[in-house]
């Protein structure tokens, strides 16, 4: 319920009574009138109320599934579209361009204070970004790529693939952490979208009327600080993801009845064949470790099921 009510109905809820507020003004036919907003007394509060609700209800559930769509396109992901693949170029090349001088400050010299404090905020930034050439056109993409290209590659398993199964083997607090998080990184977005949304919509109903501008400049001023508190907290959820490699990793191989590696080359190339596994490659010659009676093991092999000795 949490979830719902923050992150789907309270943005559709915003929208829905700006709109509101410009109908009731008569912003889309005149001369707005905004003593005429507040309703006249408690029946038509009430009835007010009820049409923001059901109205803001009814295009939360509309907009719930394409939910993963909307962070996507502020992540910069534009190439499928010819208009937005120049600008996605031109925006990652801007990214580029700041994460190399990020990354001079980060590693150059630093005699003062200030600067050693200066290049530990460059060292902490520059950490929670991508490689340069894998830098998308937007901060919200590159928070959350940095997490989905090395939270599971620093142990020889592909991010992007096995997240959703070890996801799954995490501890309850560590999911409601993570649950947390991802409301958050969500609430984010769709804010940043309803308030872009209400900024053109009142850029539609205000364009005659110079002196009420200055509501499309709050609109898209909170349209920003949307943005920037989803891009926060992507760079908290990438941090989390890194966390649950750190801890679950192993969680995931006993789910899958692998055997636990007995050192850090045998286990790059454990979850380096997992990997394969989960982009449809068998791995041959990998043991399984099912338990028998008595907590005792009873390995087999993968490829011919023969038992071991």
């Amino acid at each position: 319920m949490r979830r719902v009510l923050s992150v789907h109905f309270a943005p559709c809820a915003l929208f829905v009574a700006g709109v509101l507020a410009l109908v009731r003004a008569g912003s889309f036919s005149g001369r707005s009138d905004w003593e005429a907003v507040p309703p006249g007394g408690p029946v038509a509060t009430l009835g007010l109320t009820a049409t923001v609700t059901a109205c803001s209800a009814l295009l939360g559930l509309l907009l719930q599934p394409f939910q993963v769509r909307a962070v996507r396109v502020l992540e910069g992901y534009w190439d499928r579209w010819p208009l937005t693949a120049g600008l996605a170029d031109a925006l990652a090349r801007v990214q580029r361009w700041r994460w190399r001088l990020l990354r001079k400050r980060a590693h150059g010299a630093a005699a003062r204070g200030r600067d050693l404090r200066v290049q530990a905020d460059a060292r902490r930034r520059l950490a929670s970004r991508p490689p340069g050439n894998l830098l998308l056109p937007t901060a919200l993409g590159n928070a959350l790529r940095a997490g989905e290209l090395t939270a599971g590659e620093r142990y020889g398993l592909t991010t992007l693939s096995s997240w959703p199964r070890i996801y799954l083997q995490v501890s309850d607090r560590m999911a409601e952490v993570l649950r947390s998080a991802r409301d958050a990184l969500d609430t984010g977005v769709n804010l940043c979208w309803s308030f872009l949304a209400l900024t053109g919509t009142s850029v539609l109903a205000l364009y005659d009327e110079p002196s009420s501008w200055w509501l499309c400049c709050v609109g898209m001023l909170l349209a920003a600080v949307a943005y920037k508190g989803a891009v926060t907290a992507a760079q908290a959820y990438s941090g989390l993801m890194h966390v649950v490699y750190d801890l679950h990793r192993f969680d995931l191989l006993e789910a899958l009845h692998y055997p636990l590696p007995a050192d850090r080359e045998s286990e790059e190339e454990v979850f380096a064949d997992v990997s394969e596994l989960f982009t449809g490659v068998r791995p041959e010659g990998r043991v399984y470790d099912h338990p028998g009676e008595g907590g005792l093991a009873a390995p087999t092999q993968e490829n011919d099921g023969s038992m071991e000795a």
